[in-house]
C-alpha cells in the first residue's frame, strides 16, 4: 500500500497551487502581449484573433432550460382530469 507522506503531501498541494496559478497568468498575458507586437498587421492581426475569442465565449449557446416544473404541471392537470373521469363513472348501474 502506497501512502503519501505529510512533507510530500504539502509539497504537491504546492506544486499544484504553483501550476494553477501560472496557467491562469500565462493566458491573461496571452491577452496583453498584442500590445507589444512591433509590426502593425501583425498587432491589428492579434487583436481580430483576441476579439473573435471572446466573441465566441459571449455567444455561447443559453443552458438548457429546467422544464421540470412545466412537466409537473402537465402531468397534475392529467391526473386530476383523470380523476375527474375515473369518478365519474357508474358503478351501480
Amino acid at each position: 500500500m502506497n501512502i503519501i507522506e505529510p512533507k510530500s503531501a504539502v509539497l504537491l498541494a504546492g506544486l499544484l497551487s504553483c501550476a494553477t496559478l501560472a496557467l491562469s497568468v500565462s493566458s491573461a498575458a496571452a491577452v496583453e502581449q498584442c500590445r507589444f507586437i512591433q509590426a502593425k498587421p501583425e498587432r491589428e492581426a492579434c487583436y481580430a484573433r483576441q476579439e473573435a475569442d471572446l466573441a465566441a465565449k459571449r455567444n455561447k449557446p443559453e443552458p438548457k432550460r429546467d422544464t421540470t416544473m412545466e412537466s409537473l404541471q402537465q402531468m397534475k392537470q392529467e391526473d386530476a382530469e383523470l380523476n375527474r373521469q375515473l369518478h365519474g363513472i357508474c358503478r351501480g348501474c
